[in-house]
């Protein structure tokens, strides 16, 4: 497997190592050691799994401490643009986007580590999405960015306004008008 850093710190592409012959492939999908050696101790705890038709877009979501979540996403059928928004208050590339193509053809995974917003754009006709959480999906401890931020440098190669998003995500505010990245209740 190659492991490629990205520009923001903490980011991570993983290229399996793919092994075909006439019956099909096959490859390694996940290696825990392979992982902690990259992120320190993670603690899978979620597996979710997404499917949705081109143009829909979901996110950019995230959650606050103590219920923060690193992912580990990758795509199994279809294409997506993937994206992750550094929301770390001290960061100094807060605010700062990175975005990866995953398919089902290069079979890249993308780590994203707790203290990022999350999403993706499909674009193939259908797309199945899966990720790992290392922490529970908690309602109460939810944020999110509105896609159509004008402040996020995310070069769309779709048009946004033909974008299939859920109303909750369509309300959601700028990244300059969030509460703050710590759970305040």
């Amino acid at each position: 497997m190659k492991i490629h850093s990205r520009e923001i710190d903490g980011l991570y592409l993983l290229e399996p190592r793919v092994i075909e012959d006439d019956r099909g492939y096959f490859f390694e999908s996940f290696n825990h050691k392979k992982i902690m050696e990259l992120t320190g101790e993670v603690h899978w705890v979620q597996d979710n799994e997404a499917g949705s038709e081109k143009g829909v877009f979901r996110g950019f979501h995230y959650q606050v401490p103590p219920y923060a979540q690193a992912k580990l996403v990758r795509v199994t059928v279809g294409k997506v643009l993937d994206i992750a928004i550094d929301i770390r208050p001290d960061s100094p590339t807060f605010g700062q986007c990175d975005s990866v193509i995953l398919s089902d053809e290069n079979k890249r995974q993308f780590f994203i580590p707790a203290g990022f917003a999350h999403g993706y754009l499909v674009l193939s006709d259908y797309a199945i999405f899966n990720y790992k959480c290392d922490n529970y999906y908690a309602p109460d401890y939810e944020g999110g960015i509105n896609f159509q931020d004008e402040n996020l440098d995310i070069n769309w190669p779709l048009p946004t306004r033909d974008f299939k998003v859920s109303d909750k995500d369509k309300k959601l505010p700028a990244l300059g008008e969030h509460r703050e990245f710590t759970h305040q209740k």
